[in-house]
């Protein structure tokens, strides 16, 4: 069935893991001006190729999209999508510089009529108090009288071909009723799932919110699960798998839980919570167990090296996988990088390879120089993503990576059950 066309021209500013399949998704059925302040981003974005290697080429077929940085073009836009990420400061702090500052771009050509859909992640509130007022000041036009404003969420998963933005139900708020149905019809001609309705703004970011804090809580206690089982001498997914036997045990597993949603959406949570003077217990508590993971393994690997009679000071580890998770390229937030640097504060030698991580990012960002392929002779071998490619991975080929009786760390339990050859520990 051919999808309805949109009339008004779409502004998607912000063209990540989010905006680019939206930008996209829209430009089937309108005509989109994907606007970005990254020129290299736009360069390549106009060549048919994303930045973030998630789409093909044939996703920008047949597409009606301007990509661009200019304001006098964003300016022709009048249903306007903000897809910036909101990320935290080094104290956990929401750091709403890249929302503020997407929002005042879009105040400065905001016209009477217009209408601002919010999709980053942010804690209830935020929409109403922080962005409205900023659009107000900057365009000198009035909320509800002149522009008006929505929020949905995005719930983008990087790397996942089932669950897309067609297929997922699309939870759409507006600030009054018309904005709402305006809103509503905009993200039905593009999502197949259809669109929920949210009572309010506030009520579809709180929904939003919750969906990462409730996966952040139950990985947490996994996690804090799989520590008390190490020191019982029985492995975690063992005790999973025939948990799981049970028709409502939630399937939840350890791990290490980073990237730019999961592991940093429930700080936006704790933050509001504290400015309404109220002390998050359990939330925190999920936080404080994830976010010592990294530390917790790295840990575990030096007393693995020690046990086998290796001395740790210069002893040498290869670490597979750094992306935050499986078959990805986006390497915001990862986790690894504790385990890697628990490592080095021991004076041990890391190789870091992965295939799916720009080389040049990784050093950008976390200051590693990533080996373009593993050598030989480690004393460990740390699978800390599960990358197609190390899950087809054979013993023998794990071996041939190491010295005899080397450790693996399997962070993610793929080979459980199939080592002989190596020491094998896992969460």
């Amino acid at each position: 069935m051919e999808k309805r066309k949109i009339k008004e021209t779409v502004g998607v500013v912000g063209l990540g893991y989010v905006g680019l399949p939206l930008a996209l998704a829209f430009a089937k059925v309108a005509h989109v001006v994907g606007f970005d302040i990254d020129q290299q981003r736009i360069k390549q974005m106009q060549k048919g190729v994303d930045p973030s290697r998630e789409l093909s080429k044939d996703d920008f077929k047949d597409c009606d999209i301007l990509f661009t940085s200019s304001l006098k073009e964003l300016a022709k836009a009048t249903f306007f999508i903000i897809a910036v990420p909101t990320p935290v400061n080094n104290a956990n702090e929401p750091d709403l510089q890249p929302l503020l500052g997407a929002v005042e771009t879009v105040a400065k050509v905001l016209k009477k009529g217009d209408c601002v859909v919010i999709e980053s992640t942010v804690y209830p509130g935020c929409t109403e108090d922080d962005c409205v007022p900023l659009m107000e000041k900057v365009s000198g036009l009035r909320f509800k009288k002149d522009f008006k404003v929505g929020y949905s969420p995005e719930r983008i998963n990087p790397g996942d071909k089932v669950h897309t933005l067609k297929t997922t139900v699309k939870i759409v708020s507006g600030c009054d009723a018309p904005t709402l149905k305006r809103v509503s019809e905009t993200y039905s001609a593009i999502v197949d799932a259809g669109v929920y309705k949210a009572q309010s703004i506030k009520v579809a970011e709180a929904a939003k919110i919750i969906e990462n804090t409730q996966r952040d809580v139950n990985i947490a206690l996994m996690n804090e699960l799989s520590i008390l089982f190490d020191r019982m001498g029985i492995n975690t997914f063992d005790v999973l798998e025939a948990a799981g036997t049970k028709w409502n045990f939630l399937k939840f597993y350890p791990g290490l839980v980073g990237g730019h949603c999961i592991g940093v959406d429930p700080y936006y949570l704790v933050h509001k919570a504290h400015q309404l003077k109220y002390h998050t217990k359990v939330i925190n508590a999920g936080r404080f167990v994830n976010d010592s993971m990294g530390g917790y393994i790295g840990k575990k690997i030096v007393k693995g090296i020690i046990s086998g009679g290796h001395a740790i000071n210069g002893a040498r580890v290869l670490v597979l996988g750094i992306t935050f998770k499986e078959d990805v390229s986006d390497i915001r937030n990862s986790k690894v990088v504790n385990i890697i640097d628990e490592l080095k504060s021991y004076g041990v030698s890391v190789d870091v390879y992965d295939p799916h991580a720009d080389r040049t990012e990784v050093k950008k960002a976390y200051g590693i120089e990533m080996v373009k392929s593993p050598s030989k002779g480690y004393d460990a071998v740390v699978v800390a993503v599960s990358h197609n490619q190390f899950r087809s991975l054979k013993e023998e080929d794990l071996v041939a990576l190491s010295y005899k009786g080397a450790l693996l760390v399997d962070v993610k339990g793929l080979f459980r059950g199939k080592v002989s050859k190596m020491r094998y520990w896992s969460l």
